[in-house]
């Protein structure tokens, strides 16, 4: 018999904001458990973006994370030697989850200074429905519609 599954943890809401979501950037931004400099990080960009669009940072970020997760990915499925790419919806927390990586990573491979600008910048084009990270769900769901024909194989 498996074991039971583990519990969903409440993630604290950010003491500077106040929004669960920002806390849970936070510690995606995280490295080596040096939440100050994360935070750091991500309240800079916050201030960049303010200052780049006249917005709140918390609304950009908010719009960024919606254009950015997928609704439908591909997952390998073996049947009958044969593997195929079959279309799955995602699901809510994954698809945060899924925002949250795509957003660092894509600002990551930016060329700006600092991260904070870097990810200013990556999370200002992705709220505009532009940018790398935007452009990688697009690649996803182009992936899921072109193997549609799969989806009968679902999990």
């Amino acid at each position: 018999m498996r074991r039971k599954s583990a519990e969903r943890r409440l993630v604290t809401p950010d003491p500077k904001y106040q929004d669960a979501l920002v806390a849970q950037f936070v510690n995606y931004v995280m490295l080596h458990g040096k939440k100050s400099i994360a935070r750091k990080i991500v309240y800079d960009a916050f201030t960049q973006i303010e200052q780049r669009s006249g917005e709140p940072g918390v609304d950009i970020f908010r719009k960024a994370i919606e254009n950015v997760a997928p609704l439908v990915e591909v997952r390998s499925r073996r049947v009958g030697g044969a593997t195929y790419q079959v279309p799955i919806e995602v699901r809510a927390e994954r698809r945060t989850a899924l925002a949250f990586r795509w957003i660092i990573q894509q600002a990551s491979k930016r060329s700006d200074r600092s991260m904070a600008q870097r990810l200013a910048g990556e999370l200002y084009s992705a709220s505009k429905g532009e940018g790398a990270a935007v452009k990688k769900k697009d690649d996803t769901h182009r992936m899921a519609e072109s193997n549609k024909a799969f989806a009968h194989f679902r999990l």
